[in-house]
């Protein structure tokens, strides 16, 4: 059980640790990819490794009641972790401030 106890710390850390880290990872679009990917991963290990901790009734920083709500939190970080942090347009439709400069431009083409 203290395997467990050393791996889910161990993953928990690392998981923290590539949350804080994000932005430097994101300075081209192939990282920020490819970071995301590994903090989707290690955040559903963090959350089994959790999950078995919790099952062996094993505690983490010395609390039985944390492995679950640390789960929790792993499982919304992997999806968080997939969130596109650079805004990509996936939409390929004009946003407002393109359809106002359109507007404004139309408008002063026809004075």
């Amino acid at each position: 059980m203290e395997y467990v106890e050393t791996l889910s710390q161990l993953l928990c850390g690392s998981t923290l640790m590539l949350w804080v880290l994000i932005a430097t990872f994101s300075r081209t679009d192939q990282s920020e990819n490819r970071a995301q990917w590994v903090m989707f991963f290690l955040a559903l290990c963090t959350m089994a490794s959790l999950i078995v901790l919790d099952l062996q009734n094993g505690s983490i920083w010395g609390s039985t009641y944390l492995p679950k709500p640390l789960a929790v939190l792993c499982l919304a970080f992997a999806f968080m972790a997939r969130l596109n942090i650079k805004g990509r347009n996936i939409s390929q439709g004009m946003n407002p401030h393109q359809i106002m400069k359109q507007n404004r431009e139309s408008e002063d083409n026809s004075d």
